[in-house]
């Protein structure tokens, strides 16, 4: 707690003037600018960490400051007649959110066709109708969310798997309390040794396409998949004594997936692949993959739509091609999370922001000049339990420390599982909060802390072990 809060103190300490390739950027860490900058981001995350008790939408504070930082920092160059670079720099900070915003709509519009044709309900409906003991539910779908969770992001994953705790367990609320608490660790644990299983991967992936030298390529990530996995087992294993050895009744109805339900599946695991293999391949970026997967689901949706269409009949009756209901691409693009896209546009803008004044330079030099790699990415990992891990991973990639492949895959790691170690650490967990209101508790959680930061420490620990060449 006190190095955090020496951390937080030195924002304000001004640093030696820096430059840039013009030479000619300017130190703002010491003044008025700067100052009102970081606190009006500390105000707008402030506004985003209050989004369960106020209902204001979490990417409406971070877009009003992100506006009003760079306002503020290019009013300043234009009073020194140095205009252009804020310009520069603010457009580089723009395209990396392009690009991470279309993969992303591209991403979620798959997760929604996919929701629409009934496939996560088909699996949620087997599992129910399985029978399957408290027990052997808790495992089951602890494990199904970390690998879902290895291409589709931590909280559908968690939302899918907890309809299957509520709708098996609801009368047992201690189930409910350890499966919810099962499901955020695996999911997050899950999402951390692949490139698309969270932003803060995907974040990597993309620094790794940008640069061309580094932080990690695509396959360098799966060297985290046996410390995500004892990230989660860890945990797991110590709470499978606390379920109940019980056996809840079975039942329900069976849901079939609608016509083209498999079709679109494949064309998801069709678009990775594009995406890998137009960067691995061709040098393009992976986003181009992403939108040319999606547009072979764009005439897919084509192909669906019109076979069921009604067709008028000699007698002047009508009647259906086929069974299939009526389906609409845009309405799955128009389903994305607009508000988290956005939300991310405003943390990527005021963090570049505060970056270009100069104060990510002085954060880098105290944590990985002062307290070295390995502790500053731990601490990463502990303060993205607090701060949610995607403006903590885009300053860490804006700073640019100079790191072996281990400790970027080690800073990867700590980023995607750090989240677990509170209920309000990551999307997954506030999600559940409110989807098992009163069985899964942010207190009901800390109590389980101890097992799940014995994990984090197990999972770092295996990583240094069995990745120590990387390093």
């Amino acid at each position: 707690m006190m190095r955090l809060a020496a951390l937080i103190a030195l924002l304000f300490v001004p640093i030696a003037a820096f430059a840039t390739e013009e030479g000619q950027r300017l130190d703002l860490t010491g003044s008025w600018v700067g100052i009102v900058s970081v606190l009006l981001f500390f105000v707008a995350y402030l506004v985003v960490m209050a989004e369960e008790f106020t209902h204001l939408r979490k990417s409406k504070p971070v877009m009003l400051a992100a506006g009003i930082i760079w306002g503020l920092v290019a009013w300043h160059y234009q009073s020194h007649e140095i205009p252009h670079l804020v310009e520069t720099a603010l457009r580089h900070n723009l395209e990396e959110y392009a690009e991470l915003m279309l993969f992303l709509l591209v991403a979620m519009t798959f997760i929604n066709a996919m929701d629409e044709r009934n496939v996560f309900e088909a699996l949620r409906s087997w599992l129910i109708r399985k029978g399957f003991g408290y027990r052997a539910l808790f495992w089951v779908t602890g494990l199904l969310a970390f690998f879902i969770s290895s291409v589709a992001d931590n909280l559908t994953t968690a939302l899918l798997m907890v309809a299957v705790v509520m709708a098996v367990g609801a009368d047992n609320k201690k189930f409910v309390t350890l499966s919810c608490i099962n499901l955020v660790v695996a999911a997050n644990a899950g999402g951390a040794f692949s490139p698309f299983g969270d932003i803060t991967t995907l974040m990597v992936w993309q620094k790794n396409i940008q640069t061309g030298n580094g932080p990690v390529d695509f396959w360098v990530f799966f060297n985290l998949f046996i410390p995500s996995l004892v990230n989660w087992l860890v945990p797991a294993a110590i709470m499978h004594f606390a379920v109940p050895d019980l056996k809840p009744k079975g039942g329900g109805d069976m849901v079939a997936m609608k016509r083209g339900a498999i079709t679109i599946t494949v064309l998801f695991l069709l678009t990775i692949a594009l995406a890998v293999s137009f960067h691995s391949a061709l040098g393009l970026p992976p986003v181009i993959g992403m939108l040319t997967g999606l547009s072979l689901l764009q005439f897919f949706a084509y192909n669906l739509k019109m076979r069921g269409k009604k067709i008028q009949v000699s007698n002047g009756n009508t009647e259906n091609i086929g069974s299939p209901v009526a389906f609409d691409i845009y309405r799955e693009v128009a389903r994305a999370e607009w508000d988290t896209l956005f939300f991310f546009y405003g943390v990527i803008m005021c963090v570049g922001g505060l970056g270009f004044i100069g104060y990510l330079s002085v954060i880098s030099q105290t944590i990985y000049g002062g307290w070295g790699a390995t502790n500053a990415n731990i601490a990463v990992g502990v303060i993205s339990a607090v701060v949610d891990n995607i403006p903590v991973m885009f300053a860490v990639l804006t700073m640019m420390p100079d790191m072996s492949i281990g400790q970027w895959l080690l800073v990867t790691l700590t980023a995607g599982v750090g989240g677990s170690l509170l209920s309000i650490g990551s999307a997954a967990g506030v999600a559940l909060m409110g989807q098992a209101r009163g069985a899964y508790t942010f207190f009901g959680h800390l109590k389980w802390t101890p097992a799940i930061a014995l994990g984090y420490a197990a999972s770092i620990a295996v990583h240094m072990a069995i990745n120590h060449n990387l390093f």
